[in-house]
């Protein structure tokens, strides 16, 4: 990012926001030494608007919703459903965020937000994790192909079935596809057999 040094603050904050698509959180204004006043000047001006606590967006901006659930609770990575459209492995856009969290966070606050919340081993919590674009341009976390095909056959008593089936067709006819990374990633899940089963059908 590109934020001139010898601006005055409100010509910083408005950088960021330029180069953050609308968005601005809190921790930016520390990164470039930033004093939290002139974000109450920008907020009274109406230049600005808090979405949440920590996470601001310009106001002529449409409000990304997946950077403010991520910027609110920082262990929450896009999942399933969600991944599923993010990864154009369907056309249907998710009614809901699904997040996948480790296993002993408090997601009371996440649930309340509604989110559909996962949850795993420690271990395995950040396997397949990626960065990429939400259909607003900012930068999420969500976790690649692999890791949301095991998500899905692990979690398919909990996911509608149609969703399942069109996915597992989308992710088979992708060039990028990596049937080897997948059967890793199963094994590590314990779920080798249904994976194995599934996608050798449909090769």
């Amino acid at each position: 990012m590109v934020v001139k040094n010898k601006a005055n603050p409100i010509d910083k904050i408005r950088d960021i926001l330029r180069n953050q698509n609308g968005i601005l959180l809190t921790s930016d204004l520390a990164k470039y030494g930033i004093p939290r006043t002139y974000l109450s000047i920008l907020v009274k001006t109406g230049e600005i608007q808090r979405i949440s606590r920590g996470v601001y967006s310009a106001a002529n901006y449409m409000i990304d919703e997946m950077v403010s659930i991520q910027a609110r609770f920082k262990g929450a990575i896009f999942s399933h459903e969600t991944a599923l459209y993010l990864l154009e492995l369907t056309d249907r856009t998710p009614l809901f965020y699904s997040v996948t969290v480790p296993a002993g966070y408090n997601a009371t606050p996440l649930k309340a937000s509604g989110a559909k919340v996962y949850f795993v081993k420690r271990g395995l919590y950040l396997l397949g994790l990626i960065t990429m674009k939400s259909p607003h341009g900012n930068e999420i976390k969500t976790f690649n192909l692999e890791r949301t095909i095991c998500d899905l056959l692990r979690n398919r008593n909990q996911i509608d079935v149609q969703f399942i089936n069109e996915s597992l067709k989308r992710y088979v006819s992708k060039k990028e596809k990596n049937i080897d990374l997948l059967y890793s990633y199963a094994k590590l899940f314990r779920i080798q057999k249904i994976v194995r089963e599934t996608i050798e059908v449909l090769l």
